[in-house]
């Protein structure tokens, strides 16, 4: 650990769990990289990923973005892919984009794939799968509705998955943010995990919630004003 990192943490008790506001104020002030450093979201939830109804997986658009414009491959023939050039896909086509990833170019985001597609596009699966990038219909990454897909990416929209130990993590913004937009992104984020909690999950399902700048030490947040 840095000088740095260690000036910015004695700013922060870790015993405490801080309300939203305040908590978003700290991780800013411990955010000193010289650049503009991403904020993240980190929940453990009180779910079992080992079981297939408790593999939380899904997409949600924040207010606000991320800060960062993602670019979006739209996999796609015929009149779709005059469609996902026309909604301002930054790269769409179908075999010649295969055979470039196959060739080691990742020079995007996101994949958008139409479920036509999906047979080609899961040659990549090796591929595309251990980097997060595989197309999947929980997230809204396949689907013929390519416009709607394009839009909600380049408005901001993150996806989430529970990984082994029952943790999300999801980038929520930048340190420039004003913290009333930190907040309502953060709000929205944890808003959708609520909705989506399954039947079965038993006990508390906000387990610890907290948040932390690219560089920066992690806060927690108090879950009390947010539903169980």
């Amino acid at each position: 650990m840095g000088k740095k990192y260690k000036e910015a943490a004695k700013l922060i008790d870790r015993t405490v769990s801080y309300e939203l506001a305040e908590a978003v104020d700290l991780t800013k002030k411990s955010a000193t990289a010289k650049f503009d450093e991403t904020i993240e979201l980190a929940v453990r939830l009180g779910v079992d990923p080992k079981k297939a109804d408790q593999q939380i997986r899904g997409a949600v658009v924040l207010p606000h973005g991320t800060g960062k414009t993602q670019k979006v491959l739209v996999f796609a023939k015929g009149e779709k892919l005059k469609e996902a050039e026309a909604a301002g896909a930054d790269f769409a086509g179908d075999s010649e984009y295969i055979t470039k990833i196959q060739q080691g170019w990742f020079d995007f985001d996101v994949i958008v794939a139409t479920p036509d597609m999906m047979g080609e596009v899961g040659k990549l699966g090796r591929v595309l799968g251990p980097k997060g990038l595989m197309p999947n219909p929980k997230t809204g990454t396949v689907t013929f509705d390519v416009t709607k897909a394009i839009n909600d990416i380049k408005a901001g929209k993150v996806e989430y998955r529970v990984d082994k130990s029952g943790n999300i993590h999801v980038p929520v913004g930048k340190k420039s943010f004003d913290d009333a937009k930190l907040v309502e992104n953060i709000n929205t984020v944890i808003e959708t995990l609520v909705k989506v909690k399954p039947a079965t999950a038993k006990g508390v399902y906000l387990k610890n919630i907290a948040i932390a700048s690219t560089m920066g030490p992690g806060v927690k947040v108090s879950a009390v004003d947010f539903a169980k």
